[in-house]
């Protein structure tokens, strides 16, 4: 689910990347800390897709801070399930840990009948690195310019209109879900196989309204091939400044973004995952990398692993019922 969205296209060579790249040049410490092999940062999604690209901006700045070898390797399937796995089984030594979302470690577990990891006792939590802001589009054909007119349209004809997402599931799919069950509305959920399929259908018409993550429609709601209405998270977003949250809109429990953040298997000792946190954390507060995320309308964090620890229990407990009363759980 989690859903991703830092579009490729964006991930270039930029004044920024020549920054961490003088950066590097006079990071010559090399303390590679409590860890003695190479580091596998483990991506559970394909390649290209917004966890992979944030997990290689990380992944060469790590290296370069520490002198640590640290190779992203994609392990992709059932929803990052797969790749979430192999680190819960990892040796806790440092050498493989987690590029994990709000899909592996709240919305899949949820779903799951039998789950294949438990998202709190099987991991060490390390650094929360980054949130994405989704964002809540329309064709321009559709006669609404503001949430509130989205409500009442939805409102005036039950079930007319329908939802598009990235797929069953995904953190997209309940960003819908968390806005019907706020607002009252009724609208059908169409998945599709991934966000560009669906952002197809919604410039062609062919569904009136979508959830996206932001990095990924940006182009399109700048071009004007679809209408943003407002963006998922509490605060507005700086790429964005004048469109407003769907909080401000009249919706003020809502909120919902994706997230990435840095977890090694349970076991992993205290040593090593404070070296992590300290040096994600480092990494986070540069400039240029702050510059470089934020350019893919991610919003930097860089939190300690209690931090990431409270993220991982608020997502649970405020999904469930959603899952819930959308039927999602397996039986």
């Amino acid at each position: 689910m989690v859903g991703t969205g830092l579009d490729r296209r964006q991930f270039g060579l930029s004044a920024a990347g020549a920054a961490i790249a003088l950066a590097a040049g006079r990071d010559a410490r090399a303390q590679a800390g409590p860890i003695t092999r190479p580091v596998t940062l483990v991506v559970p999604f394909a390649a290209g897709g917004s966890t992979d690209v944030l997990s290689r901006i990380v992944a060469r700045r790590l290296s370069e801070k520490t002198g640590l070898s640290v190779v992203v390797e994609n392990v992709g399937g059932a929803g990052g399930t797969i790749g979430a796995g192999r680190v819960a089984r990892a040796e806790p030594d440092g050498s493989t840990i987690l590029m994990a979302t709000v899909a592996t470690h709240a919305l899949n577990p949820l779903m799951a009948k039998e789950r294949p990891y438990d998202p709190v006792a099987d991991f060490a939590p390390v650094s929360l690195l980054a949130t994405v802001p989704n964002v809540l589009l329309v064709n321009p054909k559709v006669p609404v310019k503001s949430v509130q007119e989205l409500i009442a349209l939805l409102k005036a004809e039950p079930g007319k209109y329908s939802y598009a997402s990235s797929g069953v599931g995904t953190p997209l799919h309940l960003s819908g879900e968390l806005f019907k069950v706020l607002t009252g509305v009724k609208m059908e959920h169409v998945p599709y196989r991934g966000g560009g399929p669906a952002m197809t259908d919604l410039i062609g018409g062919q569904v009136p309204i979508m959830f996206d993550v932001l990095s990924g429609a940006a182009g399109f709601v700048r071009n004007g091939s679809v209408r943003a209405l407002a963006v998922t998270t509490r605060t507005r977003v700086g790429s964005f400044p004048d469109l407003p949250t769907i909080a401000e809109s009249g919706v003020p429990d809502y909120e919902t973004y994706t997230w990435n953040a840095v977890f090694g298997p349970a076991k992993l000792p205290q040593p090593i995952v404070e070296f992590l946190s300290r040096e994600l954390q480092a990494v986070i507060a540069e400039p240029a990398i702050r510059e470089r995320l934020s350019d893919l309308s991610a919003v930097p964090v860089g939190s300690d692993p209690a931090g990431l620890a409270a993220q991982v229990k608020s997502e649970l407990e405020k999904w469930a019922p959603v899952i819930a009363a959308a039927g999602l759980k397996q039986t």
